[in-house]
C-alpha cells in the first residue's frame, strides 16, 4: 500500500481489526475484504467501505418473504437467473454498497454519468489536492482511431511515444507546482495572502486524482459494469470496472454468475437482426443489404455471431 500514508495504513488496519456483532446476512467473500484497498492504475484504488444484503436480500425481495425458510440454493439461483433473463429489477435495488475511489479527474467525470448513485467527492475548496497524478504505462498510448471518434487506434512507438510520457509528466509537475506557487499554504512567501483554494485548483488538468464515496444499490451496480467493463469501454475506467466485477462476486455470487450468463456475456438483437438471424436459421444466405441491417449493423451482428463480414452462409 505504498500509495497511503503512515496514518490512513493505521486506520485501515484499525477498521480491519474492529469486530461488530450483527444478526444481519452479511456477504464472507466481502467481510474479507472490507475496507482494504485495491489498488487501480499508478495511484488510484477501490475500497468497499460497507455494504447492505447479499444474494438473499434478491431472493427475498422477490417472493417478499422473511427468510430463505426451506428453499434450496438451487431454487434460488433459478429465481435469480430469471430475473436477470427477464430483465426485472426492483430485487436487485435491495441490495446496495459503498465504496472508497481514488481515480483520475477524468474518468471521474465519465463515472458520474452513471447518475443513480449517491456521491460525495473530495473538496478541492476545502483540501489541498495530492501531488498525484495519472501517467499511462506505454502499452496503454495511443492514437486516434480512424472509425471510432472516442477510442484508441495502434499503439504510439519509439520516441513519439518517450515524448508524449515525458510531456504529460512535465505538464502535470508543473501544474501542480504553480498550484502549490498560488496556494502559498506553507508560508514561503510571506509577502503574499495566496489564492483561494477554489479558484487556485483550477490550474491542475484532467489526470489529477480525485477520491469520492459512491453508493449504488445492486440494480445500478450492474449497470455500471455492463458498460464500463465492456472491452470497448476506455480502458482507464475498464481498470476500475474489472476490480468491481471481482467485489461483485465476492457480494453477491449467485448474482455474479447470472450477470455474466444474461448481462455481460450476453448480445441484444434489434428486431430487424433476430429476423435476419431466424432467416439464416432457416437456410438463407445473406449479405448486408438483404438483412436490411446498416452497415455498421451488419458487422455488429457478424461480431456477435463469429460470421465474416461477407455473406451470412447458411447451417
Amino acid at each position: 500500500m505504498s500509495q497511503f500514508t503512515s496514518e490512513q495504513i493505521a486506520e485501515i488496519e484499525q477498521l480491519r481489526a474492529a469486530r461488530s456483532a450483527t444478526i444481519r446476512p452479511v456477504s464472507e467473500g466481502l467481510e474479507a475484504i472490507l475496507h482494504q484497498p485495491i489498488p487501480v492504475l499508478d495511484h488510484g484504488f477501490v475500497r468497499v467501505v460497507d455494504y447492505m444484503g447479499n444474494d438473499d436480500a434478491v431472493v427475498q425481495a422477490a417472493r417478499v418473504s422473511y427468510g430463505r425458510g426451506t428453499k434450496r440454493v438451487s431454487e434460488d439461483r433459478g429465481l435469480i437467473n430469471y430475473l436477470l433473463r427477464h430483465w426485472h429489477t426492483t430485487p436487485f435495488e435491495m441490495a446496495e454498497i459503498k465504496l472508497h475511489v481514488k481515480l483520475p479527474i477524468f474518468v471521474a467525470r465519465q463515472w458520474i454519468r452513471h447518475r443513480m448513485a449517491s456521491v460525495n467527492e473530495y473538496s478541492a475548496r476545502y483540501s489541498v489536492l495530492d501531488r498525484e497524478f495519472y501517467i499511462p504505462e506505454p502499452q496503454h498510448l495511443a492514437a486516434q482511431s480512424a472509425s471510432n471518434r472516442q477510442g484508441r487506434g495502434e499503439i504510439l512507438e519509439g520516441d513519439e511515444a518517450a515524448e508524449v510520457l515525458d510531456l504529460l509528466r512535465r505538464d502535470a509537475g508543473r501544474a501542480y507546482d504553480d498550484y502549490a506557487f498560488m496556494l502559498n499554504e506553507d508560508g514561503t512567501d510571506a509577502g503574499r495572502k495566496g489564492l483561494a483554494r477554489e479558484l487556485a485548483r483550477m490550474n491542475l488538468s484532467l489526470n489529477f486524482y480525485t477520491q469520492w464515496y459512491w453508493k449504488a444499490d445492486l440494480h445500478n451496480f450492474m449497470s455500471f459494469l455492463r458498460l464500463r467493463a465492456d472491452p470497448h469501454a476506455q480502458y482507464e475506467i475498464r481498470a476500475y470496472a474489472d476490480v468491481m466485477i471481482d467485489i461483485l462476486k465476492r457480494w453477491v455470487p449467485i448474482t455474479h454468475e447470472a450477470f455474466l450468463e444474461h448481462r455481460f456475456g450476453a448480445a441484444h438483437l434489434s428486431a430487424t437482426a433476430l429476423a435476419a438471424v431466424r432467416r439464416m436459421i432457416a437456410g438463407e444466405t445473406l449479405d448486408q443489404v438483404s438483412s436490411g441491417l446498416t452497415k455498421r449493423e451488419w458487422g455488429e451482428l457478424c461480431a456477435v455471431l463469429g460470421l465474416e463480414e461477407g455473406a451470412a452462409p447458411p447451417r
